[in-house]
């Protein structure tokens, strides 16, 4: 691994860590369906605006469907199930959370994409899950059935992360592969029209009491601008 790549992974990491503390102003206050919704739809706009400032060529080379639906997996749901743990759990423990994506991803990729499972690949995972129930029982946070149901959400979300990791090389990367920031742009339409129904959903039938104030608005800006346009970029 160059020292780009592990600057990307890094800055990947930091930016995605920061996404926890921006959901966790925002789901409280606006609720879980509006959290994800604003955060991808303003992702989308936010990439339509660099790739038009940028002019790249809008050739998804007849993949726009399969990113679109990858966008499905890899963020709309996501999305939402990480509204939902932020609306119970402190930001610490849903990054706790999310860092058993790659632990899904050992698992993932033994039971279903034909990768081999080695001694020391289930090791890690099980030293892995093993330091975040440490981690969850030492916290600040009651361990109860609220808990558990935030916990649910996020290994829900790290299991559509497994997933879209090895679909994303399986669909994208053949035939020449697709430009990261349009990659990047056709998921984030995928999980804003499938959000989009629930979102109308949702404000018909349940408004929010409050759309927030400033902070609320800035911290959508930041969760879909920095923390999903940019992260997914670099993530492709």
């Amino acid at each position: 691994m160059s020292p780009v790549d592990i600057f990307r992974l890094l800055s990947l990491a930091a930016i995605w860590g920061a996404s926890f503390l921006f959901m966790r102003i925002i789901a409280p206050v606006i609720g879980t369906i509006p959290t994800a919704f604003f955060r991808v739809s303003i992702a989308a706009a936010g990439l339509l605006v660099i790739l038009g400032l940028m002019r790249i060529s809008w050739d998804f080379k007849g993949k726009l469907k399969t990113v679109m639906l990858l966008g499905v997996i890899n963020s709309g749901i996501p999305a939402t199930l990480y509204s939902v743990a932020a609306q119970v759990l402190p930001a610490g423990y849903s990054a706790i959370f999310n860092a058993t994506t790659p632990l899904m991803g050992v698992l993932i990729g033994g039971l279903f994409f034909h990768e081999k499972l080695t001694a020391a690949k289930l090791g890690g995972v099980f030293l892995g899950l093993f330091g975040v129930g440490v981690l969850t029982r030492a916290g600040p946070v009651a361990f109860d059935m609220e808990l558990l149901m935030g916990a649910a959400a996020c290994l829900l979300a790290t299991t559509c992360y497994g997933f879209a990791g090895f679909l994303a090389r399986r669909w994208l990367d053949h035939a020449g592969g697709l430009d990261s920031r349009l990659s990047a742009l056709g998921s984030m339409l995928g999980a804003t029209l499938f959000l989009l129904p629930l979102f109308g959903y949702s404000v018909i039938s349940q408004p929010p009491a409050s759309w927030g104030g400033w902070n609320v608005w800035l911290s959508l800006l930041g969760l879909g601008l920095m923390c999903t346009a940019l992260a997914y970029i670099i993530y492709f």
